[in-house]
């Protein structure tokens, strides 16, 4: 079967919840707003989570459209990522482009740096010229992930590591 990356759709059943209760809610500054909900919540929150990829502009002012795709190994969801199609003043500090984060379980095997080329590539079907990933300092895995996928640092501040990715 081997891996692709699914973006999320409303059908998305229990496999999908189990991995995302498995995810932490906050690690290194991956929010997963799906951690502890009960499955009729998750279900309401995938509905919303379809209207933010298909919304245009922003939103209250800050928020921007975001496509959330599932990394999946062999029929298993093993990852998620989020990619939004612009930034904001905010995002260009505090959020960037891409966030990712693999299940607990399947750590250590490669499938983040996997996750990332292929949310690169959906990035470059959007028609995007440069993608933004903002690092917290401690989490080394994800910055040699970025590295790795042609990222390029632009700064370090005392929390994050800018990095840019040219598409």
């Amino acid at each position: 079967m081997g891996i692709e990356l699914r973006k999320l759709a409303v059908t998305d059943g229990t496999d999908i919840y189990e991995m995302l209760q498995e995810l932490p809610a906050d690690e290194n500054g991956f929010i997963n707003r799906a951690a502890g909900m009960r499955f009729d919540e998750y279900q309401e929150w995938l509905k919303g989570k379809v209207r933010e990829s298909e919304q245009i502009g922003l939103v209250d002012g800050w928020k921007v459209p975001s496509t959330t795709f599932w990394l999946i190994e062999d029929g298993r969801p093993v990852g998620c990522g989020n990619l939004r199609h612009f930034l904001t003043d905010k995002l260009l500090e505090q959020g960037g482009n891409i966030g990712y984060s693999i299940r607990p379980s399947d750590r250590n095997r490669g499938l983040g740096k996997t996750l990332l080329s292929l949310l690169i590539k959906e990035g470059r079907k959007m028609n995007m010229d440069k993608l933004l990933i903002t690092i917290h300092n401690q989490n080394a895995p994800s910055l040699h992930v970025a590295l790795a996928n042609g990222g390029k640092v632009e700064k370090t501040t005392g929390e994050r590591t800018y990095v840019w990715i040219e598409l």
